[in-house]
């Protein structure tokens, strides 16, 4: 009888994928989600950038399972935290479209003289595009991810993005640039629960063994390789003139991917106070720096807007977020057609950097967000 019973709670609920990385919250996810009978499965995507990954080349017209031979390191470790778990996992092999959007976008905005966030890119391309599409192939509803950030659907069936309860760790920001249809295929277990939390429930199911150690390092790059990482994806290290805001030249730089706005570290120019980096000018190869107070900005603009909710036909005010760690800042946004906005802010913002993403929030929700294009003097 039991087993009749379960089969119809199953059911009766979506079928739910869960992108599974090996770490703490994927796991506790994929656990949480099995705990209140959801039908799961999980789905470990590689990307080519894997310590141990052969040196084959992908293939997008790879079916799902359909005989990728690479052996990352870990891979057989997530199989067995699936197994821990009782759920099946699949593997995916998304080494081309990760090259053609992530990490292309990532060189193609250094190259720029702007400073990416592949994160955003990876979760709308990859992980709710690439993977959703996998995962719908393979019967699911929905893809759950690890991520701190709360999901409702009001009365009216529209939904809203939230922030996470883990102030400290909630990452609604990395969310911000999925559309509405995405959003209502995801699920995020983990918005009510702190990092201590699931930690501790890793630890009470038996799971703390097989995770692995959480790295804030950019996932195809390494821990302080930009350099050279850049240089292998054709950007040469090529040196230029340093000049302070009034055009004076003060040294040589070796390389502008090497720097992003509000940098101090690398600048290398005496002087009686510090340099800070206030403009990146790739056209001519070249590197504005100034004092703390020229990285300060009163506003800025913004392209490629995504609106999760309805987009105002007027200026409307909200906290804006300039990047992850940013605390959100008083604002007025000023839309200026369907896809750009001109961002003012209550007071002056310091290293406002292009290529970063704007996030626009109305108390715990959030309501849209834009790349940042350009600051104050460029509007």
């Amino acid at each position: 009888m039991a087993g009749k019973f379960e089969a119809r709670i199953r059911m009766m609920k979506p079928v739910i994928a869960v992108a599974m990385s090996g770490g703490v919250d994927s796991s506790v996810s994929a656990y949480l989600l099995k705990q209140e009978r959801h039908p799961v499965f999980g789905i470990h995507f590689v990307t080519g950038y894997e310590s141990g990954v052969s040196g084959e080349t992908g293939s997008s017209s790879l079916k799902p399972d359909s005989g990728f031979k690479s052996r990352p390191i870990g891979k057989e470790r997530i199989r067995d935290i699936a197994d821990r778990i009782g759920i099946r996992l699949h593997v995916l092999d998304v080494r081309e479209e990760f090259d053609s959007t992530v990490v292309d976008y990532f060189v193609r905005t250094f190259a720029s003289g702007k400073t990416p966030n592949p994160c955003m890119v990876c979760n709308t391309a990859i992980k709710f595009g690439r993977l959703l599409s996998a995962a719908r192939e393979w019967g699911a509803e929905r893809l759950a991810t690890g991520h701190y950030a709360g999901l409702e659907e009001d009365a009216s069936g529209r939904l809203h993005l939230l922030r996470g309860r883990d102030r400290r760790k909630e990452q609604s920001y990395f969310l911000a640039r999925l559309t509405r249809d995405q959003l209502s295929c995801a699920v995020f277990p983990l918005s009510g629960r702190t990092k201590p939390e699931v930690r501790k429930i890793a630890a009470d199911i038996g799971l703390a063994d097989l995770i692995r150690k959480e790295s804030q390092d950019i996932c195809f790059v390494g821990k302080n390789a930009y350099g050279e990482f850049l240089n292998r994806k054709g950007i040469p290290s090529r040196p230029g003139p340093i000049v302070d805001v009034s055009r004076r030249f003060v040294g040589e730089h070796p390389g502008l991917h090497l720097f992003t706005i509000g940098q101090r570290k690398g600048i290398n120019c005496p002087a009686a106070e510090p340099y800070y980096v206030v403009r990146i000018e790739p056209a001519e190869n070249r590197l504005v720096v100034g004092r703390k107070e020229d990285l300060f900005a009163g506003q800025c603009r913004v392209e490629e807007v995504n609106w999760i909710q309805p987009a105002p036909s007027s200026p409307i005010s909200v906290h804006t977020r300039l990047r992850y760690r940013h605390e959100a800042v008083l604002s007025m946004v000023h839309p200026t057609d369907d896809s750009r906005a001109l961002v003012r802010f209550e007071r002056p913002e310091s290293a406002v950097t292009p290529g970063q993403c704007a996030v626009f929030y109305r108390g715990n929700e959030v309501l849209g967000s834009g790349w940042i294009e350009g600051k104050d003097a460029d509007v």
